[in-house]
């Protein structure tokens, strides 16, 4: 059973950096074809997809945030990460990590990251 975890600090000073891990089990995130995204829910807003990083360690990120945005893994701990700069409190928002594989999608639980002097 393929299950993901976030994790990370749930409060960040505005202008830091907000850094969170999403721990994979059940398969490597090196295998071929595999898609590891996060993506991020405002209160009272919709989905945003932030970025992600293929099973051959290819980046991808939300234009609207790319010059903010930096996702890297750590394929001996199985694990990818999302590091998010110079924050403001538009920022505070549920965190989710996302696999896709074909025609399947799984979801962490979400963590929430809080923006706040």
């Amino acid at each position: 059973q393929l299950n993901l975890q976030e994790s990370g600090p749930g409060l960040v000073k505005p202008s830091q950096t907000l850094s969170l891990t999403c721990t994979v089990s059940g398969v490597s995130i090196t295998i071929n074809y595999y898609y590891w995204s996060w993506i991020r829910q405002p209160p009272g807003k919709g989905l945003e997809w932030l970025g992600a990083i293929s099973y051959d360690g290819s980046t991808h990120y939300n234009p609207s945030l790319k010059n903010h945005t930096s996702i890297s893994r750590d394929t001996s701990k199985n694990q990818f990460s999302l590091h998010l700069s110079s924050v403001t409190p538009e920022d505070t928002a549920v965190y989710y990590c996302k696999a896709i594989m074909g025609r399947s999608a799984y979801w962490g639980q979400g963590t929430q990251v809080t923006v706040s002097a």
